[in-house]
């Protein structure tokens, strides 16, 4: 069969036996109708994953774009608000769509729906597009009838994530950059600079043996600096490269990220601050979508921790689930735990008592997200002096201690 792809499939057949195996075919619609066809009733039809090659490796690494997110989902609830069929709606989307992971998870999301799979179980192949807040809110969506509010909610939803997290990526550009830059100029005068200092204080000793038998501490300093970096690269840019790898992979592990984000809510100069900040406005707005759209509360309540991006976000929500689940209220847990401010905690209780929690949690996101970008600013505004002093004192640490000895000999010889 020309074209012809393999698919896995699960089945019943007229007893009730279950039975699998694998067929080939152009589309899974075409596999679910010859299967039809044979008398079974299909429950699962799946392509088979072909040998991992080298672009499939690197796809894995590949993130998907916020930004193209935002416009797919909000472009998928205008198509479903019109009225357009799904399956006309998944081949608008799948054309337009300029990522190229999402244009693929909507291929698939198209076969899927064509070989008889809901939306929300369509996705659940899809997890690095559409995460768990995802599918969940579609499958409310789906279960109440509402799918193009439940549609409209996630894009909004992804949208003000996406502004969120431009917001600070924006701010921190530049001093990111300066930094950076500032770093590789400090090293390339360590490397380059300070060797021919180095050399001319040799020569300054031969010539006056007495004179200039040792270096003042500053410039001894800097030349065993550039010593070191001269002379042990080779072991110093691996030793380098295996410590950041030990780090992100210690980082990556449950107790190394939680560890790790609880130092970060203690950083200085309001670091720390910007970034429980960053945490709230992201909690409060997944929360509001998730209850909004008619998810469970407690459901609810278990994929807002899991998809809030702080460990110390998600421990605190368990503490919540359990409260709920034994029939207290939300507003406990919450004002009983550090990370959240007292507002906070309030607003939540007022929100339960009035029947208008949706309404206050987006009260708090809206807050947050004015207060993250404030706190922003002030930040930028606080990095960029400490910056200059930083690297100004730096370099004229460098410049003074190269000069120490020059001025040493040169009052000696006077």
């Amino acid at each position: 069969m020309a074209g012809a792809t393999t698919f896995s499939f699960r089945a019943l057949d007229v007893a009730g036996a279950a039975s699998g195996g694998e067929v080939e075919g152009e589309s899974k619609a075409q596999v679910g109708e010859l299967l039809r066809q044979r008398g079974l009733i299909v429950l699962d039809v799946s392509e088979k994953r072909s040998p991992l090659n080298v672009e499939d490796f690197f796809k894995r690494w590949q993130s998907v774009d916020m930004r193209e997110l935002a416009v797919f989902s909000r472009q998928f609830a205008t198509l479903v608000a019109s009225g357009m069929p799904m399956l006309r709606t998944l081949h608008t989307l799948e054309e337009q769509t300029q990522d190229d992971a999402i244009r693929e998870a909507v291929a698939g999301l198209r076969a899927d729906v064509e070989a008889g799979s809901t939306l929300e179980q369509a996705m659940e192949r899809h997890p690095k597009v559409f995460d768990r807040l995802f599918r969940a809110m579609v499958r409310a969506g789906e279960e109440s009838g509402r799918l193009e509010e439940a549609l409209d909610r996630i894009a909004f939803q992804v949208e003000k994530s996406d502004a969120l997290r431009r917001q600070v990526k924006s701010a921190m550009m530049y001093p990111a950059l300066v930094f950076g830059f500032a770093i590789v100029v400090l090293v390339a005068i360590v490397m380059f600079v300070i060797p021919v200092f180095a050399g001319i204080f040799e020569d300054l000793a031969k010539e006056h043996p007495g004179e200039s038998a040792s270096l003042p501490p500053p410039t001894a300093l800097c030349v065993g600096a550039s010593d070191l970096l001269t002379g042990y690269w080779f072991v110093l840019l691996p030793g380098l490269a295996i410590s950041f790898f030990l780090f992100f992979r210690w980082k990556k592990t449950e107790k190394g990220m939680e560890a790790w984000q609880r130092f970060t809510l203690r950083l200085p100069f309001k670091i720390g601050d910007v970034i429980q900040k960053v945490a709230l406005a992201r909690w409060s707005r997944t929360f509001s979508g998730s209850v909004s759209s008619g998810v469970p509360m407690l459901q609810s309540i278990k994929l807002t921790g899991e998809t809030a991006g702080n460990v110390v976000v998600e421990k605190s929500m368990e503490d919540v689930y359990d409260s709920v689940k034994r029939g207290g209220s939300l507003a406990g847990p919450i004002e009983g735990n550090a990370i959240f401010p007292p507002m906070v905690g309030h607003m939540v209780a007022v929100g339960e008592e009035t029947g208008q929690l949706e309404h206050m949690l987006s009260k708090i996101a809206d807050f947050y997200e004015a207060e993250v970008d404030a706190k922003v600013k002030a930040l930028t505004a606080l990095i960029e002096p400490i910056m200059i002093v930083f690297v100004g004192g730096m370099v004229g640490f460098i410049v003074i201690s190269m000069y120490l000895p020059m001025f040493s000999i040169y009052e000696k010889i006077r």
